[in-house]
């Protein structure tokens, strides 16, 4: 697979209404959507398409309430650098692997709370 660097990239523009914003946002979400198999066969993601869309839809509604237009501009704008690096394969493994944080095969609890935790339990 060739990497064409503007392939996926998208000129930075505002929204001049909420039904346009609202459009802008629903035509991210289906890209995410239907980019999903492909990341999941470029970055080796262990995990079904099923789970990463998923977690898309979660990021999205982490942003759902958002009530200024400005700032749904600006979300729209990381999303299109975020969609764009992560298709161009500019990412490695870990960069998506973190967005699976409960997830992930390795998980929070990777390391100690404290020092003492871990020395007691024989790790440096």
């Amino acid at each position: 697979m060739a990497v064409t660097p503007t392939q996926f990239a998208r000129t930075t523009r505002t929204s001049a209404n909420w039904g346009e914003a609202k459009r802008r946002v629903l035509a991210a979400y289906r890209e995410w959507l239907r980019a999903a198999p492909e990341m999941q066969t470029m970055y080796s993601i262990p995990f079904e398409v099923a789970i990463i869309r998923t977690r898309m839809r979660q990021e999205f509604e982490r942003h759902r309430y958002v009530n200024k237009l400005p700032v749904v501009d600006v979300l729209l704008m990381q999303n299109n650098a975020e969609y764009q690096e992560t298709m161009n394969f500019w990412k490695q493994t870990t960069h998506v692997m973190s967005y699976f944080k409960t997830e992930n095969f390795r998980g929070t609890d990777r390391l100690p709370d404290n020092f003492m935790k871990g020395f007691l339990e024989g790790r440096n």
